[in-house]
Parts: structure tokens; sequence; C-alpha cells
């Protein structure tokens, strides 16, 4: 029989905030994280704003020595792993550790390593190379180190699917613990690629924003007319998942329970998702068939509305496919408004935004909104949270590779 999972702990690095209270707070005012770059001289880029991390202190989480051996995504993954756990008032010593396992992922890893080192290579030759390169590039070293600061012995591993790769692991966290492989599992993801190259890379596939240079706060504005691409971005959003009855035994508080993971292909094209949106609406459809739910059940969608034309168009076309004459009762937002695609992350953080609506009764806005557009004519919430009983949510990732993943959330009684 298939076990119950719920989700006690939530911890969060973003462009809206490093704390869950901040994160929340600018979700439900309509504040915006998206500022100009300056990281590095942007002036021959065509995009110029970003959601970037501000304030975050790894020397909270790492020694100095642990700093120069870890890359700035796994520094995220586990400061939002840390905060996690310490909102989910788990007692680590009290727990069976070999039950207890790490699934946290990134669609592109240790960029900023990669690029660091290469350019060492290049400039000093291979003897150069420092001897942590491989292991503070690659995307599993975030689960890795993870479970080393916690010693956390049960399943470590980690997913990579562009920007479905936060909601693939939840979603993989989820069913590992529901086949009673584990009774606790840290999940989500992280990405720090706002690298003159990464940042560079995405400029060149014309999928960014660049309308708005001149006004950070507008540029990312989903499902809106003038929408032109999306913002890119760096954080973490991590959660703790539990078997139901191993939360209920010691007590904790539990925020809400998981109950549906979807999960499909488009094999259609490397970076545009399928006509008519028909790849997303089959992880809908499988999610609200794990869920065992009727279309009708859900009442607020997280939407990946990235603020691309394409994305955003064939987003809204899924629903209507789905949800036929309930898709106009849904109450739609993206969250991408606020801080921009955290790309690999963005499905852990939007998690986190899904069950804080259903547990608090309000639904953060989609903010930007400003010129409806005739093939986006859904409910997005526009500007202003609304308060609103939720008691089954969706939350929806798509990536790269026309990867889909759909996560259902049912609100805890």
């Amino acid at each position: 029989m298939l076990r119950r999972v719920v989700i006690t702990g939530a911890g969060v690095i973003s462009p809206v905030g490093n704390t869950l209270e901040k994160f929340w707070d600018s979700l439900k005012v309509g504040r915006s994280g998206v500022k100009r770059l300056t990281h590095f001289d942007t002036s021959e880029y065509s995009s110029k704003v970003a959601g970037t991390v501000e304030d975050f202190k790894p020397d909270e989480y790492f020694s100095s020595k642990e700093i120069k051996r870890s890359d700035r995504f796994a520094q995220f993954a586990l400061a939002a792993s840390k905060m996690a756990l310490v909102h989910s008032g788990i007692e680590l010593d009290k727990m069976d550790r070999d039950r207890a396992g790490v699934l946290i992922g990134s669609g592109i890893g240790g960029i900023a390593t990669m690029g660091e080192q290469h350019a060492t290579f290049i400039e000093r030759g291979q003897r150069r190379i420092s001897p942590f390169a491989i292991p503070m590039l690659i995307i599993n070293m975030a689960s890795g180190i993870v479970a080393m600061s916690f010693g956390l012995k049960g399943p470590n591993t980690a997913v990579s699917t562009a920007c479905a790769t936060g909601s693939h692991a939840i979603g993989d966290a989820y069913r590992i613990i529901e086949r009673d492989e584990a009774d606790a599992m840290l999940a989500g993801g992280s990405e720090a690629a706002l690298t003159d190259f990464g940042f560079g890379a995405f400029c060149a596939m014309r999928a960014l924003t660049t309308s708005r240079n001149d006004e950070p706060e507008r540029a990312s504005r989903p499902f809106d007319r003038l929408r032109d691409g999306f913002v890119m971005s760096e954080g973490a959003g991590v959660i703790v998942l539990e078997e139901m009855e191993h939360a209920r035994t010691r007590g904790a508080n539990i925020l809400g329970e998981i109950i549906g993971y979807g999960m499909s292909a488009d094999a259609y094209h490397i970076t545009a998702p399928s006509p008519d949106g028909e790849g997303a609406a089959r992880a809908m459809r499988a999610g609200l068939k794990s869920a065992r739910l009727a279309p009708e059940a859900i009442s607020y969608i997280n939407a990946h509305g990235t603020s691309t034309p394409l994305n955003d168009k064939l987003e809204t076309d899924a629903v209507k496919a789905v949800f036929g004459d309930h898709a106009r009762k849904l109450a739609i937002s993206s969250t991408k408004s606020h801080m921009g695609h955290l790309l690999g992350a963005a499905g852990g953080v939007e998690a986190i935004a899904t069950l804080f609506a259903m547990q608090e009764s309000v639904v953060p806005p989609t903010i930007n909104y400003e010129e409806p557009d005739p093939e986006c004519d859904l409910d997005y919430v526009p500007n202003v949270a609304r308060e609103m009983n939720v008691e089954y949510a969706m939350s929806n990732s798509f990536g790269f590779g026309g990867t889909n993943a759909t996560l259902v959330f049912k609100r805890y009684q």
C-alpha cells in the first residue's frame, strides 16, 4: 500500500528574500526582485536585467576552506536545506538517518566553477587546475554536501531536467517515500548560473527579455501582451517531505500534503513547447490521475508562466484542454513575475509559494500584468493578491528538451 506524504518544512534563497517571511511577504504585496545586472559588464549584452540573490553570506553555512571548495549553487542548496530543516522542527538525532535522504537538482550546476577553471587552464596550464574543480561543478554535489552536512544516509541522488528540475526532484522524492524507501527527504532545486558566459548564452538564444532594460522591476510580465522573454535568475528552494505518520508522531507542523505527480515529454523540439501545449496538458492530466482528482477539484495553479510569448500562450492552451469550462474558474498566477526564472530552482521555489498560498488562503498575484493578451484569456490574478480558500492546488514546470512536470498538493487537515 502506498504511503501518504506531507511537507513539514521549507527553505528558500531568492531574489525576493532569503527568509521564508521576506519571500512570502514579497509575493503577497507584489514586490519585484528583478534588478539591473551588475555582476559583470553587460554593455554588449542584449538583456541587462536579472533576478540576483542579495545579501547571501556563505560564511554562515561554510568555513572559509569549504567556501573555496564549493560552487555557489551548492552553497544555495545547503542554505535552503538548513532553513527547511529548522522550519520543520525535525530533530535529526532522534530519527533514523539511514531512512532520511536528499534529492536536490540543478539545471546547469557549477557553471561559475567551470568558467573559472577553464580560464585557469587556458592561461596557466593543466597543472594549475584545482583538484576540486570536478567535485565543485557536478550537479549531484548539492545533494552530496547537504547529506554530508546533516549525516543523512538514505537515498541520495539528483535530477537535471532544465527548468523542470525542482519539480521533478520533489516528485521523485515523494515517490521514494510513498514506496517506503525512506521516511524523510530534503528535495528541491538550486541554480547559480548568472555568469558572463551563462547569461550570454541565454542572450544568444534570444530567450531573455530586452524591452525593459531601464525598468527592471517591470521586465518579467507573464501572460501580458507585451512580454518578450524571461528574466534569468538564481536561488534555491528546498522542502522537507515526510511520511505522514512519521510527521504526526513527532508532532510536526504540516504545511500540506503532496498527492499527485505527473510527467510527460513533448518529443517535439529542443527548446520550443509542443503545439497547443499538448505535452504540458498530458503532464497535468497525469498529475490529476495520480492524485485521483477530477479537474474541478483544483482551484489554484502556480503556472510555469515564464513571460515568453510562446510558453505563456501554450500553457494557457494546455490549461483549457485539461480543465475545459472549469479553466475560467481557476485562479492562475506566475510568481516568476516577481523574481524572474530560477531555472532548475524554479520548481522548488514555486512549490513553496503554492504551499503557502494553501496554508494562508492567499493567492499571490501575477504582477506587471498591464495589457491583456487575447490568446491568454484566463484569470491570472492580476497585480493584487487574492484571499481565497485553496483546498487543492497544482504547480507546473516545463523545461528545454520538452520535459514536463506537474505537482498536485492538498491542504492538510
